[in-house]
């Protein structure tokens, strides 16, 4: 059974009062309500230490919005594995489209990453997905296909499962475009088919991948309902509970 998930990601939003008091009210709301789905954060990361001491039960999985690639050095302002295993993170997001976007990174940057943080018990959310551009040149099937096997198949079967992919249609985000639910559910088919041809049908089927294309309280139970989608990597709809608590309510 694939887990289903939840996940907001905060991107650069949030002063300290006001993030602290989002963790306050998204820990109310989990502790008094029953979820069918994991709920993660991915706060900035000057407040993954508050998010650990606030969720210390583990009721909320907390993640950076990035990891170096090196282990340590002479590295400014990056973080490493080993500063995220030493507060208990769960994990990082990798890959995100404004990483890929506006600091240059590869899926070879993305691979090295997703090993260190396997290789230190955290769960890697790798992000993958095509522009606009590629998407009306036909090409998104091909780039999702290289995007996947660059980053991920130099893991073991049993390293696969570990990761959570989360599918990116960056010409739907921003754009005026949309990307209807049986697009969305094409290209995840189609990557679940690509780590199958790999690993074995089993394995893929483990594997949770989520959709990151604006979801929004009013489509998210139907995104959410298609059979190769196992939950959602959210953006604005993160920063209010009104909003990321409907979208968490549409797995009941």
């Amino acid at each position: 059974m694939r887990r289903k998930i939840v996940a907001g990601n905060w991107k650069m939003n949030k002063n300290v009062i006001d993030a602290q008091q989002l963790m306050i009210q998204l820990l109310s709301y989990k502790n008094n309500n029953t979820t069918n789905c994991e709920v993660w954060i991915a706060p900035p990361a000057l407040y993954l230490m508050m998010a650990k001491d606030i969720f210390e039960k583990d009721e909320i999985g907390v993640f950076s919005q990035d990891v170096s690639e090196h282990e340590s050095g002479a590295y400014t302002g990056e973080i490493s594995v080993d500063m995220l295993e030493s507060i208990d993170a769960t994990g990082s997001l990798i890959g995100h489209s404004e990483r890929r976007q506006y600091h240059g990174e590869t899926d070879s940057h993305c691979n090295r990453k997703i090993k260190l943080a396997l290789d230190k018990g955290l769960i890697p959310v790798y992000c993958n997905g095509e522009t606009l551009e590629q998407r009306k040149a036909g090409q998104h099937f091909e780039v999702v296909k290289n995007q996947t096997e660059v980053a991920l198949f130099t893991l073991s079967a049993e390293e696969i499962k570990k990761v959570v992919i989360a599918y990116e249609p960056v010409w739907a985000i921003g754009t005026g475009e949309t990307a209807s639910p049986e697009q969305a559910q094409e290209i995840h088919a189609h990557i679940r088919s690509i780590i199958a041809a790999k690993y074995g049908q089993e394995v893929a089927d483990e594997v949770s991948i989520l959709y990151g294309g604006s979801v929004k309280p009013d489509n998210a139970k139907e995104i959410f309902s298609q059979p190769d989608i196992d939950g959602g990597l959210i953006g604005g709809a993160a920063l209010k509970l009104e909003d990321f608590s409907k979208i968490i309510e549409a797995f009941n």
